[in-house]
């Protein structure tokens, strides 16, 4: 067997860090999609509209609401709970409120629970698709348009469940300057 340069052994190491490297980047956005794919921890999907079957069996699905350590805003549920038959369309809203003297911006981030629920449970419109931003001493009613899948009573664990929680936490988010500066043109212009 041939024996290595150092120079050879050197550029080896250096290609299996790089692959290393770019596996560490990708790892997390593959997550991401595995999860969005699979309902994998309770991650929701998305759709464009809800299905056209409606069954008569129903469901609870109950809202929760908390923050991040730190995050000043006070942010809840409208309604704890309501009951929609799968497949139906549900509107459900949340309150956030910014006591504060200055602008906050937030994402949530968000689950379902029981976790086998999650590739069932999809939302169409959701406030934590986008940050939010909201001025000191605002208050705002947020919307998620939402459906249990019908396919989840096809499913030997899933179509067991009889309650789905949907889980948001809202996390402070900082402004970019361009934020603020749209924010500070906004300002003068109410004032002027």
């Amino acid at each position: 067997m041939k024996q290595m340069t150092p120079k050879q052994m050197a550029l080896g190491l250096l290609g299996i860090a790089a692959v290393m490297l770019s596996l560490s980047f990708a790892a997390v956005p593959f997550y991401n999609w595995f999860c969005r794919v699979t309902g994998f921890a309770g991650t929701t999907s998305v759709a464009a509209y809800a299905p056209d079957t409606v069954l008569d069996r129903k469901i609870i699905v109950r809202f929760d609401g908390s923050l991040e350590a730190g995050m000043p805003w006070e942010f809840k549920p409208e309604v704890p709970s309501m009951e929609l038959r799968i497949g139906e369309t549900g509107l459900a809203f949340y309150e956030a409120y910014n006591p504060t003297d200055r602008v906050v911006a937030g994402t949530a981030s968000y689950n379902v629970t029981p976790d086998q629920a999650g590739g069932y449970f999809t939302k169409i419109e959701c406030f934590c698709f986008t940050e939010q931003i909201l001025k000191p001493g605002e208050r705002v009613q947020m919307p998620v348009t939402f459906f249990v899948d019908p396919e989840i009573v096809k499913d030997k664990e899933a179509g067991k469940i009889k309650e789905i929680t949907l889980s948001y936490t809202f996390h402070e988010t900082a402004l970019t300057p361009e934020q603020q500066a749209a924010l500070a043109t906004e300002a003068d212009k109410t004032l002027n």
